[in-house]
């Protein structure tokens, strides 16, 4: 049973960063998961942010965050993070990282069997 929990979310001005952690554990897990992370703001859908494949070769970003967020994992420690800059209120969500057992990369919420619990990002105006 793979597992993933989330850190690193928490309360921040407008302009400021936060980097997101993701721990993936389990007798199954290995570094051929691509891994992304999704967010859901307050009345809205869960939408996609960001995914990597297993050796980098494949990375997509929403248009809300290119540029702003970097996406990265380490294999070697089963950890994916989120580098989030330029913080503006509307990036305000839970944060999800999740996991497919694929070579290849999604953004597609549905495409993922293994999700986290989730972390809580507020940006301030």
């Amino acid at each position: 049973q793979v597992q993933l929990v989330e850190s690193g979310g928490g309360l921040v001005q407008a302009g400021d960063s936060l980097r997101l952690s993701c721990a993936a554990s389990g007798r199954t897990f290995s570094s051929m998961f691509a891994l992304g992370w999704f967010r859901r703001a307050p009345g809205k859908e869960r939408e996609f942010v960001a995914t990597k494949n297993w050796n980098g070769g494949d990375i997509y970003y929403a248009d809300s965050v290119k540029g702003r967020f970097t996406i990265s994992r380490d294999n070697a420690k089963n950890m994916v993070y989120l580098e989030m800059n330029s913080l503006k209120p509307e990036d305000t969500a839970v944060y999800y990282c999740a996991a497919r057992r694929s070579l290849s990369v999604s953004t597609q919420a549905s495409e993922y069997t293994i999700w986290g619990q989730g972390t809580q990002v507020t940006v301030s105006s």
